[in-house]
């Protein structure tokens, strides 16, 4: 059982961050994944521009850019 979601962030000046989350009850691994689907989706902004081939989730909050994901 999953107890704890770890998003990686790579911000700006080249750090890389692991923020943890801790979850209340212990859930399944795809319970932890939709999770984490769902969160990106809440902390982050998917950028794609095609002329410079640049994507990613960037922060909403203007740190850096989420690089994954970690259940365990």
């Amino acid at each position: 059982m999953i107890k704890t979601l770890i998003v990686l962030i790579l911000l700006f000046d080249g750090t890389l961050i692991q923020e943890k989350l801790y979850f209340a009850k212990p859930v399944t691994i795809l319970e932890c994944l939709e999770f984490s689907d769902n969160h990106r989706e809440e902390i982050a902004t998917y950028f794609w521009v095609k002329d410079i081939m640049k994507s990613g989730y960037y922060l909403n909050d203007g740190r850096g850019t989420i690089q994954g994901f970690i259940c365990e």
